[in-house]
Parts: C-alpha cells; sequence; structure tokens
C-alpha cells in the first residue's frame, strides 16, 4: 500500500477544462472530484442522491427555483436529491465534489458539458 496524500492543488493544475469533474479519490461507493467551472453551468437535478460542493478557490452560486446559495473558499453545501439546481461562477471557481460513484455531473439533462465518470488526474 501507498501511503503518499493527495495534493488537492497539484492536481488541479493537471487541467483546465470547466465544468468537467475529475476523479481524484474513492471512499466505499463514493467519489472524489475537482472541478474548475466558469459562467453558467445547467439546470440539473440528481433523482437517486445528494450531492455535496466543497469550495476550494472563488466564489460559487447555486441557484435553485426558489432562491440560491453563495459559497466561498471553506464553505460546503450538501444539495438534497432530486433538488433542480444551477451552479454559478463570475470568475474562475475550483471545488471539490462527492458523489457517489458513476453520478453524472449533467444529471438526466445530458448535453454537452457532461463530463466522464472515470477520470484519474
Amino acid at each position: 500500500m501507498k501511503y503518499d496524500p493527495i495534493n488537492i492543488k497539484n492536481k488541479l493544475a493537471l487541467f483546465d477544462e470547466l465544468w468537467s469533474p475529475r476523479v481524484i479519490a474513492e471512499m466505499n461507493d463514493y467519489q472524489f472530484k475537482l472541478a474548475k467551472g466558469e459562467g453558467e453551468f445547467v439546470w440539473h437535478d440528481h433523482p437517486d442522491t445528494d450531492e455535496v460542493f466543497i469550495v476550494i478557490e472563488g466564489e460559487l452560486v447555486i441557484e435553485f427555483r426558489d432562491g440560491a446559495v453563495t459559497l466561498n473558499p471553506g464553505e460546503m453545501y450538501v444539495i438534497p436529491k432530486g433538488v433542480e439546481h444551477k451552479p454559478f461562477a463570475k470568475g474562475l471557481v475550483q471545488v471539490l465534489l462527492v458523489e457517489p460513484k458513476g453520478v453524472v455531473n449533467t444529471g438526466e439533462s445530458g448535453g454537452t458539458l457532461t463530463a466522464e465518470n472515470d477520470i484519474w488526474v
């Protein structure tokens, strides 16, 4: 077994694509994913699972049909399963997502921003 830590800043430096999460670790049936974003993402939901956003750098606004939450570095938010949401960032934001293995970043919305789920950086 290797005892090397995962350096989040180093992993973030390995890619530039926006709204395209990269899996950096797994725990049981969960994946830890890093993503960068800027501008609007798409309205979507995850009918079968909650989703966790942890902001590392920048500011992330998560819009809901009836309001919004703003996250700054060091803050997190858990979106309950089935709740439609749309992430938005005025400038570049870096986030850590925690989701069950196999969850698609665009939910059932699909589209060009759908990321592959097994990319390891």
